[in-house]
């Protein structure tokens, strides 16, 4: 099981001071990204602590973590750049800007760079269709991608 400071245990015990005592599952999202800031991603060790920490089976832990795709399975690159793949992002050129980004990485989808730098994710709807196609590198979204624009982001990463 995963061990945490003094100091973001009692982080992780302010956010469960906000919800009922019969509610602290719903502080499971913002714990999980403490676990990830912590880990850099959601393991196994970290999932299981929290099944403890909430009183609840490492199954519904596990079902929060696989829904969304916020958080990370594995270990990930310092600019996670998560690209939607979805039907308006396609439509509005998706393929190309992918094809771009991992060309220019030298890494296909799902890969990390091997300086650790970059991971490129295709993903599932990020919300903002109407600004296609997008991707969102951390928590910062970049919409109405072109080529140009994708060199001018992915240069702009230190």
């Amino acid at each position: 099981m995963a061990e945490f400071s003094p100091a973001v245990i009692d982080e992780m015990k302010g956010h469960l001071a906000k919800y009922p005592a019969d509610r602290l599952r719903s502080a499971l999202i913002p714990l999980l990204f403490i676990v990830q800031r912590e880990r850099g991603w959601v393991d196994n060790p970290g999932v299981n602590f929290l099944a403890k920490f909430l009183d609840l089976l490492v199954t519904d832990v596990w079902e929060t973590v696989t829904f969304y795709s916020m958080f990370d399975l594995r270990p990930v690159g310092r600019h996670h750049i998560q690209i939607c793949k979805t039907l308006s992002c396609k439509i509005m050129g998706e393929p190309d800007i992918t094809g771009h980004v991992c060309s220019k990485l030298g890494i296909h989808p799902g890969d990390t760079t091997e300086d650790g730098k970059f991971t490129v994710s295709l993903v599932e709807c990020l919300g903002s269709c109407g600004t296609a196609p997008m991707m969102q590198i951390g928590f910062d979204y970049h919409e109405d991608l072109t080529i140009e624009k994708v060199d001018k982001i992915l240069d702009g990463c230190k």
